[in-house]
């Protein structure tokens, strides 16, 4: 049994989107496997952005950061879902990271100096990015920068890993039987926790 933290984030609260059937498709299958799943839908919280390095070096996170927090701190195996917007991902999933992935957290209370590999060490992830465009063109001709930029710069920095990937893309104008054939898919990989 794994701990499966899924991080929605998809800025537009209440689902409705592509990228909402797909995390409850990946969290049925997870719960078909045995898994333990908790959810923290970032367009659900209410937090501000960061505007200075002395806030988020020293100020105490929000109470519902410190929430999602605990819940990283629980997961073995976090699923990042976002839609790809202006080439990354929505500022709101990004200003959640921040939040989230502060420095006392990620040196796990340790003084300054302490590893960030601490708090997350061990974890692996599952980034999911839905895109208007073929997933090819941004792998091949984009470099899929913002992705490679949250394996590298973000997970990796604070010791996630192995992260792997599913880019989903043509979103607008898929037809209904590549939408259930991907959503079967995030089923099979909730169940095997990958």
């Amino acid at each position: 049994m794994t701990h499966i933290a899924i991080i929605q984030g998809h800025p537009t609260s209440g689902g409705g989107h592509f990228c909402h059937a797909l995390a409850d498709a990946y969290a049925e299958g997870a719960f078909a496997g045995g898994h333990q799943v908790r959810f923290i839908t970032v367009a659900d919280l209410d937090f501000p952005l960061l505007r200075s390095k002395d806030d988020w070096d020293k100020a105490p996170p929000p109470a519902v950061i410190a929430e999602a927090q605990r819940t990283l701190a629980w997961a073995e195996h976090l699923v990042i879902i976002y839609p790809l917007w202006l080439g990354g991902m929505p500022a709101l999933l990004k200003g959640f990271l921040e939040q989230a992935l502060r420095p006392a957290f990620m040196r796990g209370g340790a003084g300054a100096g302490a590893s960030w590999k601490t708090a997350l060490r061990g974890r692996s992830s599952r980034i999911v990015i839905t895109m208007g465009m073929p997933a090819f063109a941004y792998r091949w001709y984009f470099g899929a920068h913002s992705l490679r930029s949250l394996k590298r710069s973000i997970l990796s920095l604070v010791g996630i890993g192995p992260n792997r990937h599913t880019l989903v893309g043509m979103i607008e104008g898929m037809s209904d039987g590549k939408r259930t054939a991907w959503i079967d898919a995030m089923r099979r990989l909730g169940k095997r926790a990958r």
